[in-house]
């Protein structure tokens, strides 16, 4: 996953479709780690360069995400949900892939809530642009540097993994 980044990097503000009546009060802290592991040869997908899992490094892994508010900031990272790409394999939601022409997003997995968010839409706002898109699939903050997770370590706990077509409509080149 890329993350954008302009001067010192842009922070995108969420601006949830969906229903949310309660906002967490509580802090999200870390909720452990993971040691990685080399991935075998070919077999972490660095398209939109993604970054595989180094060997031994301790990667950060979160069960929480910020709380959701009209405001919410996030970080924008970049995914292919085509079947071949970055993403790996089909989304979680519809075990379907999405073209990239298509506003998809994945959301880390505090804001996932165990798929609870699935296919409903989000507006994002960003550039001084905005755009709607379909929540797909989730980018775990939980697990990684395995096969399901294509080699790629944990997602920080405030990811919204957006398909080219977000990035294109919010005019962002990546």
């Amino acid at each position: 996953m890329k993350i954008f980044s302009i001067g010192s990097f842009l922070v995108v503000f969420l601006v949830f479709v969906v229903c949310f009546s309660q906002i967490d009060a509580q802090t999200c802290k870390p909720s452990g780690g993971i040691r990685g592991t080399k991935p075998p040869p070919g077999q972490c997908n660095i398209e939109n360069d993604s970054e595989c899992c180094v060997q031994g490094k301790f990667y950060t892994t979160y069960t929480c995400s910020p709380p959701v508010s009209s405001r919410t900031k996030a970080t924008l990272t970049i995914n292919s949900f085509q079947q071949g790409g970055d993403g790996g394999g089909p989304s979680a939601c519809d075990n379907r892939y999405h073209s990239n022409d298509t506003p998809v997003v994945a959301l880390s997995t505090g804001w996932d809530k165990g798929g609870s968010r699935c296919l409903k839409s989000i507006t994002i706002n960003g550039n001084g642009r905005s755009v709607k898109a379909k929540v797909v699939d989730q980018c775990d903050s939980t697990m990684g540097c395995d096969e399901e997770h294509d080699y790629q370590p944990p997602c920080p706990n405030n990811i919204v993994d957006a398909s080219k077509a977000v990035w294109e409509a919010l005019e962002i080149e990546n």
